[in-house]
């Protein structure tokens, strides 16, 4: 996923074994007891607006130290985390089957279920455009390795369509963004809070949401050297029933989050409530679980399919169940 999105970080099994599977009812009172966390510290991948932003809102005080780096997407933070940079990181299902063929040491370990209308197909202001049909020898971005590129095949593939019919243009979100703003592209498969500001600052329109085309599974990823480690596994928990308060608080005070989210970006708030309103789901833990595995399988199996991949992968060993 991107820019929305969705991270993590640890603690004491004894103290937070369970904590995973309770956190959408976690309330404050859940985190009184931290002693257990003593030397505890966390290392995340996280976006532009995304929960980190709002704990001080949604009354959130972290009992260790968290030191964020900020991302453009979820492929570039397993890039990190591979390179020992990062511990944690939250993304769709999609960089890390990438990251079986690079033997990025990750690990995913919770799933975070949420919208998916956060990602659509966006056009050109006046654009004649009617149908993803009428894409065919248009110039079409889209950020490659995403949730924007299995969006993109999965809906030419409705249409009886191939990436050989369009053409097809890997950028990275500012490139696209600069690209689609200049004119340069027919439409632009996108995601997150890049959606508010290409609606805001060119007039651009949606021409498809990806709600009955991605599954709403994100995922939580943590560096696979720490998933045995009995402190890191506790602090990860408590870190992640933290981020669920901030999705509970932003359920019940849009218009705080739309306020902060435009003081954040410099995009109008009403878009941020827009964004709100349309949503497919709320965001809500749950732990990994076969059906999940399955999704993202699924989602291995079409770009083998497209040729994306060159082999066929199997995405179980990827999975943690239990953490």
């Amino acid at each position: 996923m991107h820019d929305t999105s969705f991270l993590l970080s640890r603690r004491r099994l004894l103290l937070a074994g369970s904590l995973l599977a309770a956190a959408p009812l976690l309330g404050r009172s859940a985190f009184a007891n931290t002693s257990g966390l003593a030397g505890s510290s966390l290392s995340v991948g996280t976006y532009k607006g995304a929960a980190p932003s709002f704990f001080k809102e949604a009354g959130v005080q972290l009992p260790y130290p968290v030191t964020y780096a900020e991302l453009a997407g979820g492929n570039l933070i397993v890039e990190a985390m591979a390179g020992r940079s990062l511990e944690l990181g939250s993304m769709s299902e999609i960089p890390p089957i990438f990251a079986i063929q690079s033997e990025a040491p990750i690990r995913l370990i919770a799933v975070m279920r949420g919208d998916v209308n956060n990602q659509v197909f966006l056009l050109p202001r006046d654009s004649p455009i009617r149908s993803v049909g009428d894409l065919k020898g248009k110039r079409v971005g889209y950020v490659r390795s995403t949730t924007s590129h299995y969006f993109l095949i999965k809906a030419l593939k409705e249409q009886g369509l191939t990436m050989k019919d369009i053409q097809p243009v890997g950028l990275t979100p500012q490139d696209g963004f600069s690209a689609f703003q200049s004119g340069q592209l027919d439409a632009w498969v996108i995601y997150g809070i890049w959606i508010q500001i290409a609606l805001a600052k060119t007039g651009a329109s949606i021409l498809k949401t990806a709600l009955g085309y991605l599954s709403g599974n994100y995922v939580i990823a943590a560096r696979s050297d720490l998933i045995d480690d009995p402190h890191k596994r506790a602090t990860i928990k408590d870190y992640i029933a933290r981020e669920q308060q901030v999705w509970d608080w932003r359920e019940n005070n849009p218009e705080q989050w739309a306020k902060k989210s435009a003081a954040l970006t410099g995009i109008p708030a009403e878009r941020f409530l827009e964004q709100f309103r349309a949503q497919s789901e709320p965001y809500k833990l749950a732990p990994v679980d076969d059906a999940a595995i399955r999704s993202q399988q699924d989602v291995a199996d079409l770009f083998y399919e497209a040729g994306v991949l060159n082999k066929r992968l199997d995405v179980a060993p990827l999975w943690v169940k239990g953490f």
